[in-house]
């Protein structure tokens, strides 16, 4: 993973930034499940779920990759996954969504469904 192929690291925490170009390398040929939040700048509930996902990119470290994909810079991707509200939360293990979750909610209930695929 290189900044080149638009995956890169926010800040000490492991969140990835996933595009269309790195999706098929980051996501879909992970060794490790993959956390998937879609969402946008301007989406109230997206700001309020960033310090969730943060935490938990952190906590995961080494077992559960942990990203966002821009609904509004990555279309094709938010397309493809049928993505109508944000925030929009995949669990994306061997390359099949196994788990998906719509909206802003508790860390504790996030991680559960996390935790379900580990």
């Amino acid at each position: 993973m290189t900044k080149a192929q638009g995956a890169t690291k926010r800040g000490a925490t492991m969140e990835y930034r996933f595009t269309k170009e790195n999706f098929e390398s980051e996501v879909l040929r992970s060794d490790v499940p993959v956390l998937v939040d879609f969402y946008a700048d301007w989406c109230g509930p997206c700001r309020a779920m960033m310090p969730v996902v943060e935490q938990l990119a952190g906590e995961y470290d080494g077992r559960v990759k942990v990203g966002k994909v821009n609904s509004d810079e990555q279309p094709e991707l938010a397309s493809a996954f049928n993505v109508m509200s944000i925030p929009s939360f995949f669990i994306i293990k061997n390359g099949k969504v196994v788990d998906q979750l719509m909206g802003g909610m508790p860390k504790e209930m996030l991680a559960q469904h996390i935790d379900a695929q580990l």
